[in-house]
């Protein structure tokens, strides 16, 4: 799959494309609350007593993820199943971390800096980088940056839902 033509220069279009699969989830999350928010992990309990990803990792974030990452990839001019692939590996690093963070006892929603942005957008750009049309230290470039962007709204992600409760 090589990379399509947009008008965007190729490291903001994936740079574009980690920030729609990344806030995809907490964008329906606060649109849709509790509706349609099943978890993922079906509510299972491991030994360890802990779920395996928790309830803030449902499918209602993956097909929102999907979604506007396949979306953003036609308006871009670049093949839908080139979003489709970055949003699927984007949320298959946030559920690895989020079962890390279950491990080792982390509460559901808190942010470990580092853990919670580099996998998810190493993996994709990683696996991606020449369809995505960038080199190797782009790469690197746009995982820094992301880290940076996503830490700087880090308190918008937090901030308290409109009816006083924080959305699942």
């Amino acid at each position: 799959m090589a990379a399509a033509s947009t008008a965007l220069p190729a490291w903001l279009a994936a740079l574009l494309l980690l920030a729609a699969a990344h806030s995809a989830p907490v964008l329906a999350a606060r649109v849709l609350g509790s509706r349609w928010a099943a978890p993922i992990d079906g509510g299972a309990i491991l030994p360890d007593g802990e779920r395996l990803f928790g309830a803030h990792k449902t499918w209602r974030g993956v097909l929102a993820s999907l979604l506007l990452c396949a979306l953003l990839c036609g308006l871009m001019g670049q093949p839908l199943t080139l979003g489709l692939i970055v949003a699927s590996l984007a949320m298959g690093a946030d559920l690895l971390t989020s079962g890390l963070k279950r491990r080792v006892h982390a509460p559901p929603g808190r942010e470990i800096p580092l853990l919670d942005q580099i996998p998810e957008a190493l993996l994709p750009l990683l696996a991606l980088h020449h369809a995505l049309g960038i080199g190797w230290r782009t790469v690197w470039l746009l995982c820094g940056t992301f880290l940076v962007l996503d830490l700087m709204v880090l308190p918008l992600r937090h901030r308290q839902h409109p009816r006083g409760r924080r959305p699942h």
